[in-house]
């Protein structure tokens, strides 16, 4: 059996349906033909990370790792250009 994936827009389509509280988690999971127990185990992770949204000066994991590799690219430009001079003032 072929496990189903779910893109981050249904999830929050989901979760968000869930959280309404218009219907019950047994009426959501039949609608989407989904188990009970995985709309409320999205539902605790979305609810656990929402604050972040409003945190303004976090950045992404990815964001991190982009601008750390930005700043070791700007350093090995910066040591090869002072290299670059030592090896021709040794000359």
């Amino acid at each position: 059996m072929k496990r189903r994936k779910f893109t981050a827009k249904f999830k929050t389509k989901v979760v968000l349906e869930a959280i309404k509280e218009s219907k019950t988690l047994a009426e959501i999971a039949q609608q989407y033909k989904l188990a009970p127990t995985q709309i409320s185990k999205w539902k605790k992770e979305f609810l656990s990370s929402a604050e972040s949204v409003f945190s303004g000066g976090q950045k992404s994991p990815k964001n991190e790792l982009e601008s750390e590799r930005d700043m070791l690219l700007k350093t090995i430009g910066e040591l090869k250009v002072e290299n670059d001079f030592l090896k021709k003032t040794l000359r």
